[in-house]
């Protein structure tokens, strides 16, 4: 504060030697615009907590370097996060301002750029006698000769300029012109809320803020509150820490909640009170909350509104798996390609995806080992946008509250999309109300039966916590393309009507088994069918093979170990997905055929379960060429030895043998047996003792998970020569398998390599 007093005397003395007409107050204004860049954007001495390590990061970008040219440095992350802030941080830092950088320009990018606007801004930073910077000096200088003029005053200077909030590549391709290189060092300093932004403009990798663990968040929010020179009252403690845990790490929603809890009494019943109504309190700021996840949202192209939109159709902290997302993207019609695009609708989708997770919009919950997205989920803030703006452009009507179900009657929603999420009412009580146009009913509330054949229109129906007895009226939905249920006991042969349906989703598994009517062979457009019961799927006959079977089904989940035959898996040749349940029983020859799915030719993923205790030989299973992932979990009860001729599959990237799968003491690999292609190997719950292969049976593996291996005594050690090798992970292992993981780190440290990690969880004590 001294340091500012003190400069921001020295401005307004040079400003009286130099004018005497100026108004005092103006004087003060600009020079305290360009003392900190702009006035619009900055906040006095935020409070923050949390952005110690991002600081240290971003100044020592900022500071250091082994080049000498212009490097632009990157931050981004979802909006409310602290982006902004961050960069502040940085430009005032002291290292920063006042002994690296010759010179300082801060510029704010507005939602609808204005190039001239910019320069202007960067003209009144780099003026070094503010107060005789006037704007209407340059009204007769166009855009180019304002960007001569700022690229001139920056030539042979070392400078940090900060591009606050920019949007687009093209605005970037616009400014970044009057950026000399002046091969000293300086730097630009970007904030974005889009990933694809900040990779295409840095010339490192860009700086991802993250969300603040909940003790930051609650220090930000108890300093904001009784601010940093008071304590809070004790009782206050716990229910404070719980508000604080709801902002799930959302600096700007800490803020808003901050700013209300403010104003109200410091009791203990008005702090429950906002903890019970948290979204109800974000809800009454909507000015807020566009303000500031508008500009994400406005920016998006045509397509992606929707799919951003179709968000709102979750409960709160509702995890979506992206296959299940994808779908009902398709169903819905948002997905579109053009004419000449080769790329599937779900390779189209999955593209929709990766922009709404590189923007900030959504997040990623769950990941595989190789970074792909399992489930995605959205921040609380950003749902609360997503359902004012779903319920403003009459996207979809969205009902959380029981007083919501009561003026269902009244409302004039022409969106043809209602989401019943109040866990308190029926389905029975809302369902006839609906316009017979509605197109997409997602009902998370429990009922038992409901008739749906008054909407004939309808097109998708997620119903994941219902009792289905598939009524035959209900097979009169011509235009159903998704169908979501808990589950149902039987298909009737009348569901081949559903000549548009898509996906079929049946979560629980009933009774023992299901039997798929044989007129599913005629429905063409079947392309994902998941069904929790083994589920018996008769051949086609010769009438349905003349006719083109089911040509688009990529995942089949469910089928029972009686429908493999070569009939059933010629009828889907483009299946990708596929997960068989194996059990034993006289009806079941498995055990005396050879299982082949050569013929699957496109098949990537491949589960099968087994309950039984009947061995198996794996020597009956040919297995596709095309095969990345294969999953064995139950009694199968394979030797070992023909575990390892696995290695034969040349596409193999992922296996899992899960719950005794393989039989024996010993897994001993040959020179011969190399899993050449394989990049994950999990173990669960497998009772060998002895594992003897070199790094030459794994030259690619990746990643290595033993769960509940207690028997094993040791790793092979020779593993750590495997240069692709990224981590060991074992949970609830021996002391053996534990200290042969350590030695392999230890040995790969004393060489220098620090890229192998092992982590191990929950001893067992045991060998």
């Amino acid at each position: 504060m001294d340091t500012i007093k003190k400069e921001m005397t020295e401005i307004i003395a040079s400003g009286f030697n130099t004018t005497t007409h100026y108004d005092d107050d103006r004087i003060l204004e600009l020079s305290w615009d360009s003392l900190i860049g702009t006035s619009s954007t900055y906040l006095e001495d935020d409070i923050v907590h949390g952005l110690d390590d991002d600081l240290e990061i971003i100044i020592k970008r900022l500071l250091t370097g082994q080049s000498r040219d212009l490097e632009i440095v990157t931050i981004t992350g979802m909006g409310g996060i602290g982006k902004t802030t961050l960069a502040r941080k940085a430009y005032n830092h002291l290292a920063i301002r006042y002994h690296h950088f010759d010179i300082l320009v801060w510029v704010t990018i507005s939602q609808e750029f204005r190039c001239r606007n910019v320069l202007l801004e960067a003209l009144r930073c780099i003026s070094k006698k503010t107060v005789s910077f006037n704007a209407k000096d340059y009204d007769n200088k166009d855009d180019s000769d304002l960007a001569g003029l700022v690229k001139k005053e920056l030539n042979g200077r070392r400078y940090l300029v900060v591009v606050d909030d920019i949007w687009s590549k093209d605005v970037w391709d616009s400014t970044r012109g009057i950026f000399p290189d002046c091969n000293n060092r300086s730097r630009v300093l970007l904030t974005t809320g889009e990933t694809e932004v900040a990779i295409y403009a840095a010339t490192s990798s860009p700086h991802k803020m993250n969300l603040l663990d909940l003790d930051n968040s609650w220090k930000l929010l108890r300093d904001q509150v009784f601010g940093l020179e008071h304590d809070h009252p004790p009782e206050l403690g716990e229910i404070g820490k719980e508000i604080a845990e709801k902002c799930k790490g959302l600096p700007f929603t800490i803020s808003v909640i901050s700013g209300h809890l403010s104003k109200m009494d410091r009791t203990l019943e008005s702090w429950k009170d906002v903890a019970r109504t948290l979204s109800e309190v974000l809800a009454i700021h909507p000015d807020k909350c566009l303000g500031v996840l508008g500009l994400s949202y406005h920016h998006l192209p045509i397509h992606l509104k929707p799919c951003f939109l179709s968000m709102a159709c979750f409960p709160e902290d509702f995890q979506v798996d992206t296959q299940r997302l994808i779908q009902l993207w398709i169903a819905e019609g948002f997905i579109r390609m053009s004419a000449r695009s080769r790329k599937s609708l779900e390779e189209v989708a999955e593209y929709y995806l990766e922009d709404l997770i590189s923007r900030n919009l959504i997040m990623a919950r769950k990941r595989r080992f190789n970074g792909e997205i399992k489930a995605y989920a959205m921040h609380d803030l950003l749902r609360e946008f997503c359902l004012i703006e779903a319920k403003m452009t009459k996207f979809i009507y969205v009902v959380r509250t029981d007083q919501e179900v009561l003026t269902l009657p009244t409302q004039k929603h022409n969106g043809g999309r209602f989401s019943f999420q109040s866990p308190f009412c029926s389905a029975e009580d809302f369902i006839y109300r609906l316009p017979f146009f509605t197109r997409s009913i997602y009902i998370f509330c429990s009922t038992c039966f409901v008739h749906f054949s008054f909407f004939n229109l309808l097109r998708i129906l997620v119903f994941p916590h219902s009792c289905f007895a598939f009524p035959c009226d209900f097979t009169n939905l011509f235009h159903l393309r998704y169908l979501e249920v808990e589950r149902f006991d039987c298909l009737p042969e009348s569901i081949s009507k559903l000549q548009n349906l898509q996906t079929l989703i049946q979560h629980e598994q009933c009774g023992s088994y299901i039997t798929i009517p044989g007129t599913i062979w005629l429905m063409k457009n079947l392309r994902h069918v998941y069904l929790g019961s083994p589920s018996y799927l008769p051949s086609p006959r010769i009438s349905e093979l003349e006719i083109g079977i089911l040509p688009n089904l990529e995942e089949l989940s469910g089928l029972c170990s009686f429908s493999c035959t070569n009939d059933v898996f010629k009828s889907i040749p483009n299946l990708k997905r596929l997960m068989v349940r194996v059990s034993y029983s006289k009806e079941d020859v498995m055990t005396k055929r050879l299982i082949d799915m050569s013929s699957l030719t496109k098949l990537e993923a491949l589960k099968c379960f087994r309950n039984a205790w009947k061995g198996i030989s794996i020597r009956r299973f040919s297995f596709p060429t095309s095969l990345k992932m294969l999953t064995l979990t139950g009694n199968f009860l394979f030797p070992w030895e023909e575990i390892s001729t696995l290695a034969l599959l040349p596409n193999l990237e992922k296996l899992k043998l899960k719950e005794s799968p393989a039989m024996g003491e010993v897994w001993r690999l040959s020179d011969d047996n190399k899993f050449q292609s394989l990049k994950l190997l999990i173990f669960s719950y497998l009772h060998f003792r002895h594992w003897e292969a070199s790094s030459d049976s794994f030259p690619n593996l990746k990643r290595l998970v033993l769960k509940n291996c207690s028997f094993l005594r040791e790793i092979p050690t020779d593993f750590g020569e495997i240069c692709t090798l990224e981590s060991i992970e074992l949970h609830y292992c021996g002391i053996g398998a534990e200290d042969c993981a350590r030695k392999i780190e230890q040995e790969q440290e004393d060489m220098g390599n620090n890229s192998l990690k092992v982590y191990i969880h929950s001893s067992r004590g045991k060998f």
